[in-house]
């Protein structure tokens, strides 16, 4: 067990990122329970997306640093909140209360320990914290996450994560609404880092709920461009294989009728050809991908272990 000042010490390291939008029930109670749990004053940072319910006055009360992001969403928050953190960690918890400030410790040194560039806090639900609906909505888009990317990750929506700043600075963050988690998990994984995962606790929220199912939709939409970014091989070979899997039950059909029966479908054994060689030019576009890929984490290696 840490002593009070190894603690203190610690959290020299780490800045607490919060972004709010009209979180005003919530945010006082936030505040101090990362308060509570050693964290300075002066490492609390309030990102605010435009409250117009008095969220930034009671932020401002408690001491705590208060700043209005440049555009609206929480890419942005985060985008700004990289203007103003001068440590090593971060860490972002949203505002709403569901994320206990008790796991805050355990994050860092999680991240220290095993020297990661994300961990990420994988929740158990309390009971009442979320309906059914939006639990198999998030296993699902996490599968799809895992699958496309190539991860064993088991909560990448999770609101609560530290991260390593310097590992952070160059994702782009474009995705609008709450895809950033999902963006800032692709580019970990995508660029070779290490993303780690801690067991957290979620609460039920205060206030008004924000997320709904055309945010799960959204989300999607989001790993779909995200792979066209980060993973274009996984996107050539989805549609290599759409292509080619067509092409040769069409090529079997015609080829059946031929042999057994003697009749010609001439327009669609062409089509069937056509389908197959593109399906084989994307393929080979994903191999390539694949090659390309492994040459950019070799080079990105040996670039990191040239600034050591």
């Amino acid at each position: 067990m840490k002593s009070y000042n190894e603690t203190l010490n610690d959290f020299g390291r780490l800045t607490i990122v919060i972004p709010t939008l009209n979180e005003a029930e919530a945010i006082g109670r936030v505040i101090e329970e990362v308060l509570s749990v050693g964290v300075p004053r002066d490492h609390i940072l309030i990102v605010d997306g435009g409250s117009n319910d008095g969220t930034v006055e009671i932020a401002s009360k408690y001491g705590v640093r208060v700043i209005r992001q440049r555009s609206k969403g929480k890419a942005d928050a985060i985008k700004t909140a990289l203007d103003y953190v001068d440590t090593e960690y971060m860490l972002v918890m949203d505002g709403d209360y569901t994320y206990p400030a008790k796991h805050i410790p355990e994050l860092l040194r999680h991240a220290r320990l095993r020297n990661s560039d994300e961990v990420i806090g994988v929740r158990s639900m309390v009971h009442g914290s979320q309906g059914l609906l939006y639990r198999f909505g998030n296993l699902l888009l996490t599968k799809v996450f895992n699958i496309i990317f190539g991860a064993n990750l088991h909560d990448v929506l999770s609101g609560m994560y530290v991260v390593r700043v310097e590992s952070l600075r160059d994702a782009v963050m474009e995705m609008g609404g709450f895809g950033v988690e999902t963006e800032i998990a692709a580019h970990m994984v995508s660029t070779g880092k290490l993303v780690t995962e801690v067991p957290i606790e979620y609460r039920r929220r205060l206030g008004r709920k924000k997320l709904g199912v055309r945010h799960g939709f959204s989300i999607f939409g989001d790993m779909i461009r995200l792979a066209a970014r980060y993973n274009p091989m996984f996107l050539l070979f989805l549609m290599g294989a759409l292509l080619i899997i067509p092409g040769l039950v069409m090529g079997a059909y015609v080829g059946y009728w031929y042999i057994f029966y003697g009749i010609k479908y001439y327009l669609k054994g062409l089509i069937a050809i056509m389908l197959f060689l593109i399906g084989l030019q994307f393929l080979g576009m994903a191999v390539l991908s694949l090659y390309l890929k492994r040459m950019e984490f070799r080079l990105r290696r040996a670039m990191e272990s040239l600034h050591r």
